[in-house]
């Protein structure tokens, strides 16, 4: 204790710090140590300190211990992180992260998450992963239940960069005008995406159109909204998606009656409350923004300019030297562009999809979905010849 008191009056009073150091045999971060406190503490300050933790989850107080418990109770889908945050927005304060998990655990309440190991998944590649709000809009109907007295299967529209539930609603059927009235009005009051993901089935997308292209998603891409899918039978392409529905089945499908309320209040927690990691424990309420480009309205028919046009008909075929060249029906009342290329074809668009290409020498329609290798093989055919 002498030799402390006397290498701190030596320390106080200037010099080569890092020389006096190596005199008393001890390190700097010692030395410092040690001359921090008896700044802060006088000669007091100098004596050993118990190695005790200054907290722990046992001293905590019972209104602590109780709250813990009740918010898990209260959330008994969320995570000791997520309580925790709850808990410090509610409070101003909170114990440590690993005080929350050893409560809780030791509660019986959470247990300890099993880890998978890595493989190779395989995952489709979309071209993109959102970066602002709005970028990519992720959509799905939720596995139906039986909640007392009729078959409840939720819409779901979400945010993938914010992870915002735009939309959560036991729609009547999952009929393409039915699916449309509800995105007009998400589109009225939060604008239009740059994308829009969703999966192979109806009213989404038509295994048999050209592109996969239904009613409904046909009226996406005039609206200039870009389209995106996973590949049949891997839900995981949209996993988070996935995930969302896990939640929804857990904590609502569970206990089999859940009206259009329940949905209402379980999308408002989820938005307004439930604090998401990938966020930086924000809420996606906190992150999520109108998209700035608006909605106008419904849509007729498109403009292309300059140029020819032709309509397809209720058949799902379109004129061409008096014959009539199948499409798709999924684009019937709507107008395609034909555009003449470099290699004599007849470019077919539908707004800023290139659907296929017209032979004039042949009067066939040749779809660009299912025959890219052979129209660039005839390409490179014609090139050598």
């Amino acid at each position: 204790m002498d030799q402390r008191v006397e290498f701190c009056v030596k320390a106080v009073q200037g010099g080569n710090f890092r020389a006096l150091c190596r005199e008393y045999g001890i390190s700097a971060k010692t030395g410092y140590k040690w001359k921090e406190r008896l700044l802060r503490d006088g000669i007091n300050g100098l004596g050993e300190e118990s190695r005790r933790p200054l907290s722990h989850p046992e001293s905590l107080l019972e209104e602590e211990l109780c709250e813990m418990i009740r918010l898990k109770y209260a959330h008994p889908m969320w995570g000791p992180r997520k309580i925790r945050e709850l808990y410090l927005r509610r409070h101003g304060r909170a114990a440590s992260e690993s005080s929350f998990k050893r409560v809780l655990e030791r509660s019986g309440l959470t247990q300890k998450r099993k880890r998978r190991a890595v493989t190779e998944s395989g995952r489709l590649c979309f071209g993109r992963k959102a970066q602002q709000s709005n970028e990519v809009w992720t959509v799905d109907f939720k596995g139906w239940w039986w909640n007392g007295t009729e078959r409840c299967e939720p819409l779901s529209v979400r945010d993938e960069f914010s992870r915002y539930v735009l939309e959560l609603r036991a729609v009547e059927n999952a009929k393409a005008q039915t699916v449309r009235k509800h995105f007009e009005w998400l589109f009225e009051r939060h604008g239009l995406p740059q994308a829009i993901r969703s999966d192979n089935g109806s009213p989404f997308a038509c295994s048999r159109s050209v592109y996969g292209l239904s009613r409904l998603s046909a009226w996406w891409v005039a609206l200039g909204i870009e389209l995106e899918r996973g590949r049949p039978g891997h839900p995981q392409d949209n996993g988070a998606h996935e995930r969302l529905h896990r939640d929804i089945s857990q904590q609502l499908e569970s206990f089999g009656h859940s009206d259009q309320n329940t949905l209402d209040l379980w999308r408002q927690e989820f938005n307004d409350q439930r604090p998401h990691e990938a966020l930086g424990m924000r809420t996606p309420r906190e992150v999520y923004q109108n998209s700035p480009r608006k909605y106008d309205g419904g849509i007729e028919d498109l403009d292309y300019g300059q140029l020819e046009t032709r309509r397809v008909n209720k058949q799902g075929c379109i004129s061409w030297c008096k014959q009539p060249l199948f499409v798709t029906c999924s684009l019937a009342g709507w107008s395609v562009g034909l555009k003449a290329n470099e290699q004599q074809q007849l470019e077919v668009w539908f707004a800023k999809l290139l659907l296929g290409w017209i032979d004039p020498r042949v009067v066939n329609f040749v779809r660009a979905d299912i025959a890219p290798k052979k129209i660039d093989a005839a390409k490179e055919n014609k090139k050598a010849a």
